[in-house]
């Protein structure tokens, strides 16, 4: 865009070609927007791009810590970490079952902790169809089991790794981030034991919180 000049200008005309071009030579003044836009164009995509890289990093942090604390049976430390209000959804597998998976408010998570003789079915296991009863505690212990992705790759906002159960998280979970914890399993097993750990977070007044902890393994 071509913005006028108070300034005087002069007009030459150049033969190029057999066609005659007419070149306007503004003195004193910058005559084309994009040269006054372009640098700060410049600085707020870069300043974007480190707040970007800041705020995956918080998200890897805070997800390391989570999964540390499960892993350590440190299952208390987390409850900070759940939404104030939503709480957080646990599915036994990769679909997510809004209608019948448990969700606990954080003052219900940490009353369960302590009442560990209070059993909950999480759910149907695969190939036998028999139901999953069992305390928080142990759920958590047994089959979250933290403790298995301790050296697992990990993958922010990609879910990577899904086995034969259908994974409908970023139906369910669309605006959400995603810290995703792959375990590819053993030699002695071909690696069939292999585990997913998925940690969900939404942003609730400026902090991210977690709202679903979804386990996933090899299913038939």
């Amino acid at each position: 865009m071509i913005k006028p000049c108070a300034s005087k200008t002069h007009s030459f005309k150049l033969a190029t070609g057999g066609l005659l071009a007419f070149l306007l030579l503004a003195t004193g003044c910058h005559s084309i927007e994009s040269d006054m836009t372009a640098p700060n164009q410049s600085n707020a995509y870069s300043s974007t791009s480190v707040a970007s890289d800041m705020s995956q990093q918080t998200l890897r942090q805070q997800a390391l810590r989570i999964q540390r604390a499960l892993a350590n049976k440190d299952f208390a430390r987390i409850t900070n970490d759940i939404h104030p209000t939503r709480g957080v959804r646990f599915s036994m597998y990769a679909y997510v079952r809004p209608e019948v998976d448990k969700v606990f408010s954080r003052e219900q998570y940490a009353q369960y902790l302590q009442q560990s003789k209070i059993r909950f079915t999480w759910g149907e296991k695969d190939g036998t169809g028999d139901p999953l009863i069992m305390p928080l505690p142990t759920y958590l212990d047994t089959w979250v089991k933290g403790s298995t992705f301790n050296d697992a790759s990990i993958s922010l906002n990609e879910l990577k790794n899904n086995g034969n159960s259908i994974n409908n998280l970023k139906e369910i979970y669309q605006n959400s981030d995603v810290v995703e914890f792959y375990h590819k399993g053993s030699d002695e097993y071909a690696g069939m034991d292999w585990r997913v750990l998925r940690l969900v977070f939404d942003e609730y007044q400026g902090k991210r919180y977690l709202v679903a902890i979804i386990s996933d393994q090899w299913t038939v």
